[in-house]
């Protein structure tokens, strides 16, 4: 029975439509609502709620469960719509009225929301060690070639010296603010919305700080309305975190795929990361950095739906809400391939240094000519119009 069900039967075509995706999404959640449950047990049996034998046995059967789902053997069926229902039924078919009590003092609003930001805490905390091991990725690569000369491009055009170090470090440095970014949503993410309700609050003792320590948040998050009002508006901010990073992931791609151009040809794609064409047997193609490139603007997209998703809602709770979940949960499995591939393929990347050398053409250095001549006394204008003057001369 779902946990809303009264005595009327909702129409099945109805009943899909609600529940949506949720059946199978809510499959990762279903460890972070049992940790939530755990937690909430503790605190009614603080509260004299629950009596101590029926907290032990809640705590028991819930750590029952989450082993259960580690091994796959815990399945959502389609008529328990989401994953607080089908644990809730398990408790309650194992230990009755134990397992009616469990939801006490709870709203399925503040349930879902709890699990949803344990879920946030541990992918931002997989986040974090992914790009810290791709600025360390980075930085290897860019001490094995740092003395290896590059052209460096604007508008796509040659432009002044630049080098293999100052290239892949400008992307190791983008990751250490990539890292700041995340510990700042993951400051953000860090309040407990469990004894919130359905956004108004309980008329009941609930200790929330006991709740919050159990769960290693760090604070509560205490205005119950500002717990609805925030979904949305924190998911946003994490889609933007992994939006940066993807940003950057984006960069690289496309970067890679310029200089590894057989008319350039600075950078060498081994066959063990290109593909090839059915057709055409000459082809390596750079497949795996088109496909990086890509996913930033799928994880944009998310984005964006999010923010859309959560716009004109009056304060509280709203079913729109729900849809908040595929986004950030695809957008957290893109993130972590993503980096997993990127980390894989910099380690792969091979650099040509005769080709990079003989790409270093005279046009590179006008601007060191330039100065050359202000520091002979002459001004900077002057010094500019004679450099282009000269180059014009060479018909260049």
């Amino acid at each position: 029975m779902k946990l809303w069900a009264k005595d009327s039967q909702l129409l099945p075509e109805i009943e899909r439509f609600t529940a949506g995706e949720d059946v199978h999404l809510d499959q990762v959640l279903v460890p972070y609502d049992c940790r939530a449950s755990m937690a909430h047990a503790k605190m009614l049996e603080k509260i004299g709620l629950l009596t101590p034998a029926e907290s032990k046995a809640l705590q028991s059967a819930l750590e029952e469960i989450v082993r259960l789902h580690a091994e796959g053997k815990f399945q959502i069926r389609p008529d328990q719509e989401d994953c607080h229902t089908a644990i809730e039924e398990y408790l309650t078919e194992k230990l009755g009225d134990a397992g009616k009590k469990i939801h006490t003092g709870r709203s399925r609003n503040d349930q879902v929301l709890t699990a949803l930001r344990l879920y946030y805490k541990d992918e931002l905390e997989k986040l974090k060690s992914e790009v810290e091991a791709l600025r360390k990725a980075f930085l290897q690569f860019g001490k094995r070639f740092s003395k290896i000369p590059l052209p460096g491009y604007t508008h796509t055009r040659k432009a002044m010296p630049s080098s293999i170090g100052l290239w892949i470090g400008a992307f190791a440095d983008s990751m250490r603010d990539n890292l700041a970014a995340i510990r700042w949503v993951s400051q953000l993410i860090d309040q407990s919305p469990l004894g919130a309700g359905a956004g108004y609050g309980v008329p009941l003792p609930l200790d929330r700080e006991f709740t919050a320590s159990a769960l290693g948040f760090s604070r509560v998050q205490k205005n119950p309305l500002y717990t609805q009002n925030s979904r949305g508006k924190f998911e946003a901010s994490l889609l933007h975190v992994i939006g940066t990073v993807l940003l950057d992931l984006n960069r690289f791609a496309s970067d890679v795929i310029f200089f590894s151009l057989p008319e350039l040809g600075y950078l060498q794609l081994p066959e063990t990361i290109t593909t090839g064409s059915s057709i055409m047997s000459h082809k390596k193609n750079p497949d795996a950095f088109e496909i990086l490139r890509g996913h930033y603007h799928r994880v944009l997209g998310h984005e964006l739906t999010v923010r859309s998703l959560t716009a004109n809602l009056i304060s509280g709770y709203h079913r729109d809400l729900q849809l908040l979940k595929r986004p950030v949960i695809e957008s957290f499995q893109l993130a972590h391939e993503c980096l997993t591939v990127a980390h894989v393929l910099t380690e792969n990347l091979q650099v040509d240094e005769p080709r990079c050398r003989s790409a270093m053409t005279e046009e590179l250095y006008s601007v060191h000519r330039v100065l050359e001549q202000v520091q002979q006394g002459i001004p900077f204008r002057d010094a500019y119009r004679n450099e282009a003057q000269r180059w014009r001369k060479k018909g260049k």
